[in-house]
């Protein structure tokens, strides 16, 4: 599967576009729309917005392939471009090693949703403090997940 156009406008919507790098909450250098700068980026210090769009597309196809591989049971397009939100922010590592992903591949969709979104479990913590905006997040990534 890929991402939409749905979920492409939500990360975007949430990553923000940064033309300048800078500092990410959990303190990565950071451009463009949530892409973490690399020693090989050419983009280092400054991007402009079709360069920053390019990057998310050639950073969205890693997760896309990511999620494709990891995810054994059936998505929606939905609920695909949920996972594509929450693991651009997280990471495939945490996702990989989340109680989401287990119970998901067992077509629990249910408890993979509380493990992903939810105030109690989902991964809404930068450095161990809750963030509102993660939170926020979370939720629009729920209003995917069950459409």
């Amino acid at each position: 599967m890929q991402v939409s156009q749905k979920g492409i406008d939500l990360i975007k919507k949430f990553e923000g576009f940064g033309p300048i790098s800078y500092s990410c909450s959990a303190g990565r250098k950071t451009i463009g729309f949530g892409h973490v700068i690399n020693r090989s980026d050419q983009f280092q210090t400054s991007i402009t917005l079709p360069e920053a769009e390019e990057l998310l597309r050639k950073d969205l196809i890693i997760v896309e392939a990511y999620i494709n591989s990891a995810v054994r049971a059936n998505l929606s397009q939905g609920r695909f471009d949920a996972l594509c939100s929450l693991v651009f922010n997280c990471g495939c590592g945490a996702f990989g090693k989340s109680k989401g992903l287990v119970a998901l591949n067992k077509e629990n969709y249910r408890n993979a949703a509380d493990e992903f979104f939810s105030v109690d479990k989902g991964f809404i913590h930068v450095k161990g403090k809750f963030s509102n905006g993660l939170y926020k997040r979370r939720q629009a990534e729920l209003e995917l997940w069950n459409d």
